[in-house]
């Protein structure tokens, strides 16, 4: 009976990251669609949700009570909500992301409410985009837009 050589360190750790790697969705990994899920519709649903809520007592709706605050208040309390979903996506904290990008979505709604927008009018502008490389889009943006610097990262 030959005896199996122990398993190397180096072996070990590129095993485990190979198992790491096929579970773990990430950068270039391809993510299923979801099965049985709720779908996007919930977004449109929740837009109707807040708009019906624009002018109600602030003191018995919290989308109301956003929007009486006005846009400045509007578009901080968003900003902070999508600091701290990338804060749980640094740090890895799937349930917390989960809860924070729900609290993004929300806040991104209240803010095209604020806005006068309507959810379609980004659905469109997502469809036109639908297959384009990230680079073009980027490189038409900036072709369409002269005499407006950006301070985005590259």
């Amino acid at each position: 009976m030959t005896k199996k050589p122990a398993k190397t360190q180096i072996t070990a750790t590129k095993t485990k990251a190979a198992a790491k790697k096929s579970t773990t969705p990430g950068r270039g990994a391809t993510v299923p669609p979801p099965v049985h899920a709720p779908d996007a519709r919930v977004l449109d649903r929740l837009w109707g949700t807040v708009l019906s809520r624009a002018g109600a007592n602030p003191n018995e709706s919290h989308s109301a009570r956003l929007l009486s605050r006005g846009t400045e208040k509007v578009a901080q309390k968003f900003g902070e909500e999508a600091v701290e979903c990338v804060i749980e996506a640094v740090a890895k904290h799937r349930t917390a992301l989960i809860g924070e990008s729900a609290d993004v979505l929300y806040h991104l709604i209240v803010l095209w409410v604020d806005a006068g927008l309507r959810p379609e009018e980004v659905w469109s502008e997502l469809s036109r985009r639908e297959g384009m490389s990230g680079i073009a889009e980027k490189a038409a943006r900036k072709h369409s837009l002269p005499g407006f610097p950006t301070k985005k990262i590259p």
